[in-house]
């Protein structure tokens, strides 16, 4: 049997990655393939189905998209023929810069049996066939992936489609933008070129719109795009059908790896091995007249999570108008008196959705001459506030349990609705309103274009990005802006659904603003005119633009978590009551403690205030800056013993009133004291200024004893890397009686507590411990200070004593350090510095956006745990620890403890609790009882 392959496809200006591939002339006349009937016999893996053979839960295999259709198609709802290209395809298809063996077989057998279903024959030139190809990858990435209309017209078939259409004007138009698509898509021309063309085309007949130009001024402006396409990619227009097809096939499986889908996926933490489905879907229009047209709807307000008929309509229009703002929509409330019927049969349809996925949904519809097509349905994306507020709702509704609320809502969107908000009371230059399509309170500096945003924010100024309408280009501006404001689309334009899901606040459809992106400014109702550079403010709840900065206020939540605002107060409002049900029920549902890493007493008093169980990490090298820096000087000054213990005898009862304070506001919870472990460069004065000091004191001829034994004790203590060098333990160990005088005021500060009716539950943290030598010699020497100071008082003080597990070494002989220590901390910030091997402080600057750009690294592994590399160590740490002393405690006090994904991996490793700042002790509560709540399933899902 002989089998050819697709020749490949050159996209001028791209670069293809990951495969290399031949370059062949695009004037290579494509030919078709003929497959032995056999073929089909001979294959093991199917990467081709039809919509009625998916359903919804074999997205990883068909796409979210392949798989919505396939549900929807299962469920009786008027879903255009069609079949899903999977996503193992794809991933063939990249790894091997092919096709996969037998993938064009099995188009061809689904394509064959789609024209027997639909009576049509895809291009015919007489009542032509003609399909869609749509991306669609498990995780939706809006506007990140490509999608070609209309293939399967040509210079005969669109005359076919007039015909059977009765309307020449229609068929043109669809030939048009077939070109426009195909030519951006699939042959890499620039969109600008077809987008003058069309300009120049409306300015010859003195019209604004696209809906002015009628059949005869379309027929010129294919020609104008065929011309187009023959000058700046070198071929012809295609015009046989199934070549169109297949080269848009292969255009959708490239654009997985399009440095702005690859952006976003890093964005969103999606995974970039997963590859993107295709679907081939027969053509409905929206474009045939004013009795068709196109729209999305929400089965909720995806801004607000309030029940209602919410979305955008497009009379006349094909979907790629709605989604990209070309056009301002109208409500979709109006469609009801544009076709009763359509509007009640979708309104049916979205309650139908809405029950069968239990969760609001994100719906694309065409009406096509009076007939309403579903193209698609998803669970939308909402703003963090209409989470909550949904999953709430449908708790009451009885539609879903309290494990599956505290689920659909995350510790990204916790933390959104903690953001400050506009404090509007003051007088406030209103410039214009538009949508709220994205909430928050964003200001910054007006820019136009995204490069702009990018460099600016690099430069630390804050941005609003401004455009007519935003695309998939304006991806890196979007992410550097602090908020988007655009002056066309609606609720489900790119721009809102992009701010939407990455928590962006932004304003879409400011009609009244006219933006000059050339200029760079935009003119404003009255003609008040914003210069790139001026600042602006945007809210994104009220669709409000200001001039100037406006100030902002505290979150309600944040009152609330404070106490200052009770879920039951008149003023808390809905989204407050509703956090506070799901915090209530996450706190019932966890298994890790949540503690707080705090240095002082108020601090410690906030992080009680939003939920802290405990300190899990107090710095106390914090408490030896300011006045007390100079004491520190003379302890590593000092030249005998004496002078050592009398500086130890002045910083001894200031440590206590520290530690008094801190154990007093945490009323009980337990309270870990990490000893002193600075880098020893910290507490001494700056070489090259010390030295320039004594230098030009000995040129005047002045005195300088004091600052040349300084120098001298400088130069001895200096390190070429201080991260590594003498600190933690090991200052402990070098400076005798630091460690102990800390010991002692730590237990006299617990007996002072509980002489005054208080409980102190303290644990002492020995750093930077990579030998469990070290933490013997200082652990013998702390018990010995806890049971003097228990003699003298007579309290009955209990201290655990433990260490920080910071160093490889530490976690790879974890069992042994296990039998000097009651508990270990995992301070995964430094583990991660020692794991990889570079500076937290230096990466970011040297070559951190280099790696991220190649994909070395999805996300910092300051941001989110390495749980391939340091990850690993911590569970051989944890695993080795329990082994050796089951008892054993086991915490984390880096900040990794806030962050959600690192949260879910440390209840996995059977963690007892993580610690966090006071701010995100919230976030890692909802996070907690997320991973429980999944873990459940897991093992559900396994039993069953």
């Amino acid at each position: 049997m002989r089998t050819r392959r697709w020749a490949p496809v050159v996209r001028v200006g791209v670069h293809f990655a990951p495969c290399t591939r031949t370059r062949l002339s695009f004037r290579e006349p494509h030919v078709p393939i003929d497959i032995a009937p056999t073929a089909a016999a001979t294959r093991t893996t199917k990467y081709v189905y039809d919509f009625t053979e998916g359903n919804k839960d074999l997205k990883d295999l068909l796409g979210g998209k392949g798989a919505n259709l396939a549900e929807m198609t299962n469920l009786g709802l008027p879903v255009p023929p069609g079949f899903t290209l999977t996503t193992e395809a794809c991933r063939a298809y990249l790894s091997d810069g092919d096709e996969p063996d037998g993938l064009r077989a099995e188009v061809s057998e689904h394509l064959a049996a789609l024209e027997a279903r639909m009576g049509r024959r895809l291009g015919a030139s007489a009542d032509p066939l003609l399909v869609s190809v749509r991306s669609g990858a498990k995780f939706s990435m809006p506007g990140m992936m490509e999608t070609v209309l209309n293939i399967g017209l040509s210079d005969e078939s669109v005359r076919g489609l007039a015909e059977v259409a009765g309307d020449e004007r229609f068929a043109w138009d669809s030939y048009r933008r077939l070109i426009q698509m195909f030519g951006k898509t699939v042959l890499g021309i620039e969109g600008e070129h077809f987008e003058d063309a069309i300009d120049a085309a409306k300015k010859a007949k003195n019209v604004t719109s696209d809906l002015d130009l009628d059949a005869e001024d379309l027929r010129a402006l294919v020609e104008s795009y065929k011309a187009i396409v023959r000058e700046h990619a070198q071929r012809e227009f295609p015009q046989d059908p199934r070549e169109q097809m297949d080269l848009a096939i292969r255009a959708v499986f490239d654009s997985w790896n399009t440095k702005r889908a690859k952006l976003y996926r890093r964005q969103e933490r999606i995974p970039h091995d997963l590859g993107t489905a295709v679907n081939v879907c027969s053509m409905v229009f929206g474009n045939l007249g004013p009795d068709s047209g196109t729209g999305v709807a929400f089965t909720r307000d995806p801004a607000t999570g309030s029940q209602g008929v919410y979305g955008d309509y497009l009379a006349n229009a094909q979907g790629e108008d709605v989604v990209a703002g070309i056009r301002n929509t109208v409500p979709l409330q109006d469609l009801e008196k544009l076709d009763p019927k359509s509007y009640r049969e979708l309104l049916d349809i979205m309650a139908t959705l809405e029950g069968h996925y239990r969760d609001l949904c994100d719906i694309e519809f065409t009406i096509e001459r009076g007939k309403l097509w579903m193209l698609q349905t998803r669970v939308g994306k909402r703003t963090a506030a209409a989470a909550f507020l949904i999953a709430t709702s449908l708790v009451d509704e009885g539609a879903i349990d309290r494990d599956e609320a505290v689920s659909r809502v995350t510790g990204a969107q916790l933390a959104q609705l903690m953001f400050p908000q506009f404090d509007t009371r003051g007088g406030h230059t209103r410039i214009t309103t538009g949508m709220n399509a994205s909430p928050g309170a964003a200001v910054g500096k007006a820019v136009f274009d995204s490069y702009t945003a990018v460099k600016w924010s690099r430069s630390g100024e804050r941005v609003i990005l401004i455009r007519r309408e935003t695309n998939p280009d304006d991806l890196n501006g979007m992410i550097a802006a602090q908020g988007i404001l655009t002056s066309r689309g609606g609720k489900t334009s790119h721009a809102a659904v992009v701010a939407r899901g990455m928590g962006k606040t932004c304003v879409c459809g400011a009609e009244e603003l006219h933006v000059d992106t050339k200029g760079r400014r935009f003119t404003a109702p009255g003609g008040t005119t914003v210069e790139e550079g001026d600042l602006i403010s945007i809210d994104g709840t009220s669709g409000a633009v200001y001039l100037g900065e406006v100030a902002v206020a505290p979150s309600p939540v944040v009152e609330y978590f404070e106490g200052r605002l009770g879920a039951d107060s008149p003023r808390a409002g809905e989204l407050v009551k509703a956090v506070h049900r799901i915090m209530t029920w996450a706190d019932e549902r966890r298994r890790l403690y949540v503690r707080a890493n705090a240095d002082n007493p108020e601090d410690a008093a906030r992080a009680r205030r939003f939920g802290a169980q405990g300190i899990g990490l107090c710095r106390t090298e914090h408490m030896f800056l300011g006045e007390r820096r100079a004491l520190v000087e003379r302890l590593i000054l000092a030249e005998d013993e004496s002078e050592r213990v009398k500086v130890l005898d002045e910083l001894l009862p200031m440590q206590r009133d520290d530690f008094v304070a801190i154990l007093t506001a945490m009323g009980g919870l337990p309270v870990t004291v990490r000893l002193l472990d600075p880098p020893l460069h910290e507490f001494l004065p700056d070489l090259t200024e010390l030295s320039v000091r004594v230098a030009v004191a000995e040129a005047r001829g002045e005195q300088h004893e004091g600052d040349l034994r300084l120098l001298q004790a400088v130069h001895k203590l200096h390190e070429a890397n201080p991260m590594l060098g003498l600190r933690g333990v090991r200052l402990g160990l070098v400076v005798p009686g630091l460690f102990i005088m800390q010991v002692r005021a730590l237990a006299e500060a617990a007996a002072q507590v509980a002489k005054a009716g208080g409980v102190a539950r303290i644990e002492i943290m020995v750093p930077l411990v990579g030998a469990v030598q070290e933490l013997e010699i200082i652990r013998e020497e702390a018990r010995a200070v806890l049971d003097e100071v228990r003699e003298i008082t007579g309290a009955d003080i209990r201290a655990l004593i433990g260490t920080m597990i910071e160093l490889p070494r530490a976690a790879l002989t974890a069992g042994q350090i296990a039998e000097a220590a009651e508990f270990f901390s995992f301070g995964t910030n430094d583990l991660t510095q020692t794991t990889w091997g570079f500076s937290r402080d230096d990466v970011e600057a040297a070559f951190f956006s280099a790696y991220l750009d190649k994909g070395i690294f999805g996300v910092s592994p300051f941001e989110t745990l390495d749980r391939g590399g340091v990850g690993r160590l911590v569970q051989i740490a944890a695993d080795e620890g329990k082994a050796a002393r089951p008892s054993l405690k086991l915490g984390v006090c880096g900040e990794h403890g806030g962050d959600p994904d690192s949260v879910h991996f440390f209840h996995q490793v059977g963690l007892d609790y993580v610690s966090c700042s006071p701010f995100r002790v919230p976030v890692a509560r909802l996070e907690a009882a997320r991973a429980a709540v999944q873990q459940q399933c897991e093992r559900t899902d396994t039993t069953a």
